[in-house]
């Protein structure tokens, strides 16, 4: 009994600690393909509409956005398909 009640403490306490161990992440992207205001406005429209971003700053001088978001509720591969999706590949940054 006392076995069987400590794995149900257990896996509750993991099952609960999920959001917990999530994060706020930064992530710098190089974004191929913007040449003008317009198209950093679509990157950074893109990206903000990510379920989990909270942050978005794209610079077409530098051809870059920097993401802010909870790892919990996305992660690199979604952004970079999403900014692939409206035209302009992104990888992250060296």
């Amino acid at each position: 009994m006392r076995r069987s009640m400590s794995i149900v403490v257990t896996t509750a306490a993991l099952v609960l600690s999920g959001p917990v161990l999530a994060a706020e992440r930064t992530v710098r992207l190089a974004v191929d393909g913007m040449w003008c205001a317009g198209c950093s406005y679509i990157v950074k429209k893109t990206l903000a509409g990510v379920p989990g971003v909270t942050a978005v700053d794209v610079s077409m001088a530098e051809k870059a956005a920097v993401v802010t978001f909870d790892d919990a509720e996305t992660d690199v591969a979604k952004l970079t398909e999403v900014t692939a999706g409206v035209g302009f590949p992104s990888r992250v940054a060296d």
